[in-house]
Formats: structure tokens, sequence, C-alpha cells
């Protein structure tokens, strides 16, 4: 089950966080233990390059795209490998909604659409699609095949 997804700034102010299965008396916990993941080891990374962490049996793979860091959270069937293609389906979203890695402002213009698009990869704790045309024609509210 994917546990968490998490949208932060630089500064470490979450922009968006979707929890599956995670009690609310928790959530503050990951939000802060992410956040500070992120500032100690997110500093000079690349666009899009995975740093993968562990836990017991809690995977997290976290990135940076553009001005905004990324996290994903994982237990069971979605280790590391399973989250690096979700992470990999949700900074692609991001970058075709946004037109290239956002700054922070440009991901606040198009929230709206980028929380679409994130109901459409993950929804309830479960990844649902990866295919890029699909979630493009999902966001339009357009069917997904078209005869």
């Amino acid at each position: 089950m994917i546990l968490a997804l998490l949208f932060a700034n630089a500064e470490g102010n979450i922009l968006i966080e979707r929890f599956s299965g995670v009690p609310a008396e928790e959530r503050l916990h990951w939000r802060s233990f992410l956040v500070k993941l992120g500032a100690d080891n997110l500093k000079g990374m690349k666009n899009e390059e995975l740093l993968v962490a562990s836990h017991k049996s809690v995977y997290i793979v976290y990135t940076v795209l553009g001005d905004v860091s990324v996290y994903v959270v994982g237990k069971d069937e979605y280790d590391e490998l399973a989250l690096s293609e979700v992470i990999f389906a949700i900074t692609s979203a991001v970058k075709d909604v946004c037109g290239k890695p956002p700054t922070e402002r440009l991901f606040l213009d198009k929230y709206g659409k980028i929380c679409l698009c994130l109901d459409e990869i993950v929804w309830k704790g479960l990844l649902e699609n990866t295919e890029k045309d699909r979630i493009r024609r999902l966001v339009r509210l357009k069917p997904p095949t078209e005869f």
C-alpha cells in the first residue's frame, strides 16, 4: 500500500499531501520526518535523481523536481522498485501539466490539474495508472479509449 504522497517546497512547507492507511495522529510525525529527510539529503541534487530510505517494513523514495520535493512512502508490495515507478509517473505528469520542472509559483498555479493527475495515478493507496497518455485523457475527462 502507498501510505503517503507529499510535495514540499524548498523551505519544507507542505504543498500537497495524501495519506492512505495512516492514522491521523501519526500524520504530523510523517510530515516532519519526510521534510527533515529531504532537508538533509536533497541539497544539490539533480532533478529527478531518486533517493531511497527504508525503516523496518516501510520504504521511502524521494526526489526534487524544480523547486518542489516529492516523497512517496509505501509498504508491503510497494517496495523501493515499485515506488520508483510511482514517483516516475508522478514527476512525468507534473512536468506534463506544468510544461517544465515547476517553480513553486507554477506548481501552485497548476494545483488543481496536478491534484487530478495524482488522483488518476494513485487512488486509495494503490497504483492505478502509469501511462502518460491515459492520465492526460482522464484528466481532460475524456474516455480512456476513443473509438
